[in-house]
């Protein structure tokens, strides 16, 4: 059975359901639209034209304007949660005075203990990568020689 699977490409792209206009841009498109409906239903004709404008200012700035790559509103729900908790911290570089402090174990010499990692040679990496790169059909020269019985 063959262990291969399809890895999703692009998961944060929108879906676009006409031209460029993707659902959420046409959900809030919708929403102004009647907004717009209950303005002309339930105002006079100059207050009418003045919540247009709003409206369609509003709609045009959620529906297709971004700040640093992200949608509107989520900038918004940002600002809004920083302005609703002022308290927490952002950390500034000062100088900042140190005391040291010194155990009682600090006074004794520290002897450094040095490891030497023992390196793969250049030909078994070579092989490794053979192994990989061939996705396992290639079994290395050793398992190769014992199927052939050369040793």
């Amino acid at each position: 059975m063959d262990n291969r699977f399809i890895v999703p490409q692009f998961i944060d792209a929108e879906d676009k359901i006409w031209g460029p206009i993707t659902v959420r841009q046409f959900i809030i498109i919708l929403v102004g639209g009647l907004f717009i409906f209950l303005a002309y239903k339930m105002a006079d004709f100059t207050l009418f034209i003045f919540e247009v404008v709003i409206i369609i200012v509003f709609v045009v700035l959620f529906a297709f304007y971004k700040v640093n790559g992200a949608p509107f509103h989520v900038f918004a729900i940002n600002v809004i949660e920083t302005f609703k908790k002022p308290n927490t911290r952002v950390w500034r570089k000062e100088h900042i005075k140190k005391e040291e402090f010194r155990s009682k174990d600090e006074d004794k010499i520290k002897e450094e203990v040095i490891v030497r990692k023992n390196l793969m040679p250049s030909k078994k990496l070579a092989e490794l990568s053979l192994i990989i790169d061939t996705g396992g059909a290639y079994k290395g020269e050793r398992d190769a020689n014992k199927a052939n019985n050369i040793f």
